[in-house]
Order: structure tokens, then sequence, then C-alpha cells
């Protein structure tokens, strides 16, 4: 959307009452005087400046001017906008429809985190239950034959190693043997 058709959009918004008073608005088109390439020339800075007139009417006046004068000089106000008055530049209708995703695009940010989104103990307690299954598996398996040495082996770890932890030793090096 060009600079010029989301000024037409936010004209009303912005010249409604009490949204920018008169120091803004000098101080916008003081910079639009003052910025290179020059976008006001001194007299319609002055006209534009000028405590005479209503500042709905200057402003008004401004940008239709500046719609006029086209994309370039629009684009321009929203950068004078936003450096003097960042909350109403936010504020802006046309930010809040640039802001607005696209409900048929795919939010790659959001996507990731979905797969993340359970934590660490999920994952523990899923790891737990394929290590419990696998084995469960193992032991239910007719040809599985304790052997006398890795018993012995494993009978002198230190206690930290919990009973269950030892018996999956076990059975992993009873395997490991036979191989």
């Amino acid at each position: 959307q060009s600079y010029c058709h989301r000024l037409q959009h936010d004209m009303y918004f912005l010249t409604s009452t009490s949204r920018l008073n008169e120091q803004v608005v000098d101080k916008i088109v003081l910079q639009l005087n003052r910025v290179y390439p020059q976008i006001l020339t001194n007299e319609e800075a002055e006209k534009f400046r000028n405590p005479k007139a209503s500042l709905h009417t200057r402003l008004s006046d401004l940008l239709k001017h500046l719609q006029k004068k086209g994309d370039r000089h629009c684009q321009e106000f929203y950068r004078a906008l936003q450096i003097n008055a960042e909350q109403l530049f936010n504020d802006l209708p046309s930010r809040k429809i640039l802001k607005t995703p696209d409900p048929t695009e795919i939010d790659t940010d959001k996507e990731q985190n979905m797969l993340n989104d359970r934590g660490p103990v999920f994952f523990l307690a899923c790891f737990s239950v394929a290590a419990g299954l696998a084995l469960f598996w193992y032991c239910c398996n007719s040809e599985t034959q304790v052997i006398g040495r890795a018993r012995r082996i494993l009978g002198f770890s230190p206690v930290i190693i919990g009973r269950h932890v030892r018996n999956i030793c076990v059975l992993y090096l009873e395997d490991m043997s036979r191989n």
C-alpha cells in the first residue's frame, strides 16, 4: 500500500480533535521544511504554520498538499510523525492494518514453539515410558538369562545406583556378553 493511500486512510484519524497539538504540527512542518530533499518550501511552511488559521484547517490542508505531491512526500510526513509523535504514529489505523498478520501465512516462530511448549517434564515422562516398555519387552523375552559375572560386577556398584538402574545395567552386560 502506497504512503498516499495510507495518508488518505489516516486523514480522519489525524485531523480529529485533540490528536495533534499545535507544537507537534509545527515541529512536523519545520522538519518537512528542513529535511533533504526539501518537502515543503519556506512559503508553504509559513502557510501551514500560520497561527491565524485553525489547527484542523492547517493540518487538513497539509495532508491534502502532501498527497498531491506524491508518495515520497507522504513517506517523509510519516517519518516526521514518527519522530515527533511516536505514540500517535503507532496508533494510526494504517499501522494497525499493517501489523495484522495474514491468516493464511504460517508464523514460523509460533510453529517452532508449538513443538517445545510442553517442557522437560513431558520429555522425561515420555522417555521413561519408552524405556520402561523396552525393558519390559526385553525382560519378558524367554531367552534372557542373568550371567553371574555381570551380577558380581554390579554388586560392587555404589549405593547411588538404584536397584532398577542396576537391573538395566545387568541386562545390558548380559546382552553384550552374548555378542
